[in-house]
């Protein structure tokens, strides 16, 4: 399988089919033929395929997902494209340095996504968690907004030059020698480091939410093995399992 063939791009709750016709078109104009959707507003309909255009096969072979978690599971880099936010702090990469890395990503070799959300509010903060890295497109400020078909087409682009100029970088240092984790995995580690927190009464009565996030985003910017994702859920296994002796000791 090509580095192409392991990058996909997902529209998260597209509300337009045609809009989805129109991305297809674009990610086939730059060698990329993996479209996944996640919970479209509406199914794909004439509309989407006349503006495909020359781009059916992609479209009918999209996938479609209920949830962005499900879309991603199996990925080793996951990003989000969106405005800037204040509120879900993630690396921001540029849409160069985007397709770069996600060209070398996929060359070790390993699954990578690009996300799109909704045209009208884009992805939520929820969604955003899920994802290594931000992806923002520096258009003008007094009129910024982009089609979700033209933002494919950023992207697409960029990615198409990466593989073409063979500039990216490696993602992991040479003789690393270890799978990167996947989505799932991270996010049975985030699950199990919730759950662990609140058994040894990390957060003293403070909302968890904050803590999370900053944990969340800590750990995606380590870039973890597989390796390395087990041998912290062992220590948190550990950890659960003296707060349970301690609290059967108080009994």
């Amino acid at each position: 399988m090509s580095a192409s063939a392991r990058i996909r791009f997902v529209l998260v709750g597209t509300q337009h089919p045609g809009n989805i016709g129109a991305a297809a078109r674009a990610m086939k104009t730059m060698g990329l033929s993996r479209l996944v959707l996640v919970a479209p507003e509406q199914p794909l309909d004439d509309v989407a395929f006349r503006r495909s255009a020359g781009a059916e096969d992609v479209l009918g072979d999209a996938p479609v997902f209920a949830t962005l978690a499900e879309a991603v599971a199996d990925c080793r880099l996951v990003l989000g494209c969106t405005a800037r936010s204040r509120r879900v702090q993630l690396e921001e990469l540029l849409p160069e340095a985007a397709g770069q890395r996600a060209v070398a990503r996929a060359a070790e070799p390993a699954e990578v996504a690009f996300v799109f959300g909704r045209e009208r509010t884009g992805l939520t903060n929820d969604e955003l968690q899920l994802c290594h890295v931000a992806v923002h497109i520096p258009s003008d400020p007094e009129f910024s907004s982009l089609n979700l078909a033209a933002a494919v087409q950023v992207l697409a682009y960029e990615v198409r030059m990466a593989q073409l100029e063979g500039q990216a970088a490696p993602a992991v240092e040479p003789g690393y020698g270890e799978a990167p984790a996947s989505h799932a995995q991270l996010e049975g580690l985030f699950g199990q480091l919730g759950d662990t927190l609140d058994q040894i009464d990390f957060h003293k009565g403070r909302a968890p939410e904050s803590a999370m996030r900053k944990l969340r985003r800590l750990f995606m910017k380590a870039d973890l093995s597989e390796q390395e994702v087990r041998l912290l859920r062992g220590i948190l296994s550990d950890a659960q399992r003296m707060a349970r002796l301690a609290g059967e000791r108080q009994n």
